[in-house]
């Protein structure tokens, strides 16, 4: 394929500024890929990259097409290219399964150890991926913690019940439905309030919950922001507008 062909059929030639905006303090941008960019701390976060989540469903006999893995890092990839960040922190649910690390292809391992090199990188732990990375990092970079602050934001996989200022979370992969081109469309967005943030699932095979169901809206005391993800920006929707 030729570089002009390649350009023209890439799914990240448009630059992405995101939608600037401030959690619990902190300048925020967030971003069209659904990674979280905190200005002043240059750290990029992305939540739920479920990696191998296509091999788990060869395994039982569900066959998917096999290139989650490579598609979701490639997204990382861009995203570290553009913003050059001191620190990336992976929310959780990074791979699919406890043998998902396993089933990496050599490639796509040797890609995440190049991506780590110079920064500090740090995986929490998810619901998915508790047994992954007990054992993986003799295989994989950086380090796994449960939680970690970040200035006013404290970053967790799952969401806390309550008041929870500086919280940015995945877990519930919160998406929206919104009418576009005269029909309804679905997108993952972001969630929030200004003082508490729900990410969108960064992975390829990644489903959604959609922002209205009480798992997500029952997070919040008053109608969040919610900002879907678009191809070459984020936009914010106000919560009477969703469908």
């Amino acid at each position: 394929m030729n570089a002009a062909l390649r350009e023209t059929l890439s799914p990240f030639r448009h630059p992405c500024g995101g939608l600037k905006v401030r959690i619990a303090g902190e300048a925020c941008l967030l971003r069209c890929s659904g990674a979280l960019w905190v200005v002043e701390h240059r750290t990029l976060i992305a939540s739920d990259l479920h990696l191998e989540k296509g091999s788990a469903f060869a395994v039982r006999g569900q066959m998917l097409p096999p290139y989650d893995s490579p598609a979701t890092l490639a997204k990382l990839e861009s995203e570290i290219e553009a913003l050059g960040p001191a620190r990336v922190v992976l929310l959780g649910d990074s791979f699919h399964d406890a043998k998902a690390v396993n089933r990496l292809s050599t490639d796509d391992r040797d890609r995440l150890v190049r991506l780590a090199v110079g920064r500090d990188w740090i995986w929490l732990e998810g619901n998915h991926d508790l047994v992954a990375l007990a054992g993986a990092l003799d295989a994989l970079p950086g380090r796994v913690v449960t939680t970690t602050d970040l200035g006013a934001l404290r970053l967790i996989h799952e969401p806390q019940p309550g008041e929870q200022p500086g919280e940015i979370a995945g877990h519930l992969h919160p998406a929206a439905r919104v009418a576009a081109y005269g029909r309804g469309v679905r997108r993952p967005c972001f969630v929030t309030d200004g003082q508490r943030l729900v990410m969108p699932a960064f992975g390829a095979f990644t489903g959604g919950l959609d922002v209205r169901d009480v798992a997500v809206a029952g997070l919040f005391r008053e109608p969040p922001m919610v900002a879907a993800l678009g191809r070459d920006r984020v936009h914010a929707l106000a919560w009477d507008s969703l469908r």
